[in-house]
């Protein structure tokens, strides 16, 4: 066996690792959002104390993005990944202790853990999975995140499965903290070796020096544009189909299903558009898709325009991520910090987006309120030629 050889099987396995860890994380991190009411009434709270608690564990998971940058540079994504995914399982642990014991500070301190776990999970992943991409020499990245997405589908499944039979919710979070510690950490092991830069490389990057980069921060908006127009389907798009054209709850899940079906398929065959015709035109192009969808939705038309609106939604808000992360990490000695300083603009998107919707949509109507999509799509197209390749060495 010739050392090529050698070197395409460990970059196989580090893809496969890459892609469990992806579906790893989703898997965790839904598996408990998942059965949040049950959260909330195991810790007696109102809707506004609930509110409060998921915005600690969104502030947290914020705040934790730009520290994540320097961690893996120095230690590396896998060490990284252990630190974090050691953190979010303890974390959901204490939220399951929380909600046995009904201790609110015990499940806040949890969610805390969670949220920061989750942001140095995600900006390592991010950058191995970039780094296998630039070894493979083909856009996989896409195909990572739908590997996320399809992890959220199994969380949210098994947990509907654990609801149904009766599970209280502090035992299946027992359970989740426990396949994540056993499934990741033997995982990480078939990660790419970390290599720090070579003396005659270009130094790494400082987190001031990114925030002063202009295609870094660019990026950070394509990331925030398209996160904007992604995390609204998810809080509102159901809503708006119940709530704007008074359809039942099952036709507000088919439309969410609709719209999540359609992100991943476009996820899982992006990669192939994006090699043919560049991240630049493809993300225009969603960009043009994610309008035409919004539009459908809030015109009015009727519910099976609505739903069609829905697919065009996903395909528009489904490439933007992953195109960011992997133009963020195109230089592979700055990667970690620049993945860090663009994601921490891009998540902020999760965080002002529901709120600001739910603000509108009290005074203009839901179907009025997510409009602001448009001007989040906007950004994205703005913002879109920063995602163009930075030339090769």
């Amino acid at each position: 066996m010739t050392l090529t050889d050698l070197d395409r099987r460990r970059i196989e396995r580090a893809k496969v690792a890459v892609a469990t860890t992806f579906a790893t994380n989703g898997l965790a991190f839904a598996g408990w959002l998942a059965r949040a009411p049950a959260v909330r009434d195991d810790l007696h709270l109102n809707v506004a104390g609930f509110g409060l608690l998921l915005l600690g564990v969104s502030a947290a998971a914020i705040l934790s993005i730009p520290l994540s940058g320097p961690i893996v540079q120095r230690f590396g994504p896998a060490r990284t990944i252990l630190l974090a995914s050691s953190a979010m399982a303890l974390g959901l642990a204490g939220l399951g202790t929380g909600t046995l014991t009904g201790s609110v500070p015990i499940a806040a301190a949890g969610l805390v853990l969670v949220g920061a776990g989750n942001s140095a999970w995600d900006v390592s992943m991010n950058v191995e999975g970039a780094a296998v991409e630039r070894h493979l020499g083909r856009t996989i990245m896409p195909r990572f995140h739908a590997g996320f997405s399809l992890g959220t589908v199994l969380g949210a499944g098994l947990s509907a499965l654990a609801a149904a039979a009766g599970l209280p919710i502090w035992v299946q979070l027992y359970l989740t903290a426990i396949l994540t510690a056993v499934v990741t950490f033997p995982t990480v092991r078939r990660f790419l070796p970390h290599v720090p830069p070579a003396k005659d490389q270009p130094r790494p990057v400082s987190l001031g020096q990114a925030w002063r980069e202009p295609r870094t921060i660019l990026i950070g908006l394509i990331l925030l544009g398209f996160g904007f127009t992604e995390g609204t389907a998810n809080d509102w798009f159901a809503i708006s189909l119940v709530d704007g054209y008074g359809t039942s709850e099952t036709i507000g899940a088919i439309g969410y299903g609709t719209f999540v079906t359609a992100m991943t398929l476009s996820r899982l065959f992006g990669g192939a558009a994006i090699e043919r015709w560049g991240r630049v035109r493809v993300l225009r192009a969603t960009v043009v898709s994610g309008l035409a969808g919004l539009l459908l939705v809030v015109v009015g038309i009727g519910v099976p325009f609505a739903l069609l609106g829905g697919l065009l939604w996903g395909i528009g808000a489904s490439l933007g991520f992953p195109v960011g992360m992997s133009a963020a990490a195109d230089d592979p000695v700055r990667a970690a910090i620049r993945v860090s300083v663009a994601g921490s603009i891009g998540y902020g998107a999760f965080l002002a987006g529901p709120p600001l919707i739910g603000v509108l949509a009290q005074h203009f109507g839901v179907l009025n309120a997510i409009l602001c999509v448009l001007g989040a799509l906007t950004i994205g197209l703005l913002a879109s030629g920063a995602a163009k390749p930075l030339p090769t060495r």
